[in-house]
């Protein structure tokens, strides 16, 4: 009988994800998996189908060969009879979640799977925060991270001396165990070690047995000019240490910029906001702004509206890990004074008898009427 397409066995489409691929196999798998369907043979064989199809479809290169040449081109991946699920390391995860097993499969040849693995440590977040001027000029700072490193007194094995340590009973020392699981051979992480192998028997007096130390570590962080809040810096190896050899991980610098009282930041922009009097919005006047480059000469230009913007290019935030700057934006808003000497107001009347008259209802414009269009 031929073989069904992958496809169609996950009930999936081609151009389905990982994440599709996975779901789509989690839900089968905890459908028919043979413990759930003891003495069902039908259940067994779409088990094994749909592992067949995940196990070719989850790999890039096999899928490949699929999609081009269809079953004929991943005979070399087996078909159910030649399927192998202890090469097949996702399998085992999927399948350790869904039923509880662990680590199901440990590596071939093995000894010390499952937990005795090296792991990578976990990574660490810190919180840095940072004005705005730091973001424009860029600066550097120290701080102090709490952490857990390797105990170098008994090398993150929790054991004091040559006898320090004891080979686990339950495992004989290989860190897991084999269980009969269906049609299938588990290996299960052994629960009385944790997957070590190994039993403290005599617990390293600096760590107290946990095989690490907790600690404080300075370290200098560069913040690049241009970074913008919410930016974060890696630092490769400065986080929790790994467990049984393995590598440390990282440290995340999360940038937290403060709000300026008075620029705020837009991109690369820089927006502020000055006012002006009908008198100098009307003839035009020259301000001075005490930006971050300094006292800065801003024009503001004759028959200025309120509400207009004056652009004063290359005083902004400098572009990240690039040459160049963003603008400066500056804001007008031009303000009717209030109250008035009877000078001013006389001054007022003679302007307003040789202005135009503009008092009459205006004809809105095309925005507004397709506002209206849509309300």
């Amino acid at each position: 009988m031929s073989k069904r397409d992958y496809y169609e066995v996950l009930g999936v489409g081609k151009t389905a994800d990982e994440s599709a691929l996975k779901a789509a196999y989690r839900k089968l798998a905890l459908q028919y998996h043979p413990d759930r369907n003891p003495g069902d043979a039908a259940a067994e064989e779409k088990f094994k189908e749909a592992a067949e199809a995940y196990a070719v479809l989850s790999d890039a290169q096999k899928r490949g060969a699929y999609d081009r040449f269809g079953h004929q081109g991943v005979q070399s991946a087996g078909g159910a009879q030649n399927f192998d699920p202890e090469a097949f390391g996702d399998f085992g995860d999927i399948l350790g979640d869904l039923f509880g097993f662990g680590d199901m499969f440990g590596r071939r040849g093995g000894g010390g799977g499952g937990r005795n693995r090296a792991r990578r440590g976990e990574d660490v977040r810190y919180d840095l925060e940072i004005s705005l001027e730091d973001t424009i000029r860029g600066m550097s700072a120290e701080i102090q991270i709490p952490r857990m490193d390797r105990c170098h007194f008994c090398n993150g094995t929790g054991g004091e001396g040559k006898d320090g340590l004891t080979q686990c009973v339950t495992c004989k020392g290989r860190g897991e165990v084999l269980l009969q699981q269906g049609f299938l051979s588990i290996r299960q992480t052994c629960r009385t070690c944790g997957g070590r192998g190994q039993l403290v028997r005599k617990a390293c007096t600096k760590c107290h047995g946990e095989g690490v130390l907790r600690s404080e570590k300075k370290l200098r962080v560069n913040v690049p000019a241009g970074v913008a809040d919410g930016t974060r810096l890696r630092l490769n190896g400065e986080g929790m240490a790994g467990a049984n050899g393995g590598p440390a991980g990282d440290l995340f610098v999360v940038l937290n910029v403060t709000e300026h009282p008075v620029f705020d930041r837009k991109e690369s922009d820089l927006h502020c906001t000055i006012r002006v009097n009908v008198a100098q919005a009307a003839l035009g006047t020259d301000v001075d702004i005490l930006s971050f480059d300094g006292l800065e000469n801003v024009r503001i230009p004759e028959g200025t509206q309120h509400g207009d913007q004056v652009r004063v290019r290359g005083k902004g935030v400098p572009f990240l890990n690039s040459s160049g700057r963003g603008d400066l934006i500056v804001n007008v808003d031009v303000r009717t004074p209030m109250k008035l000497t009877r000078e001013q107001k006389k001054l007022f009347e003679q302007l307003r008898e040789t202005l135009p008259t503009e008092s009459e209802p205006q004809e809105r414009g095309i925005l507004d009427k397709v506002k209206d269009f849509f309300v």
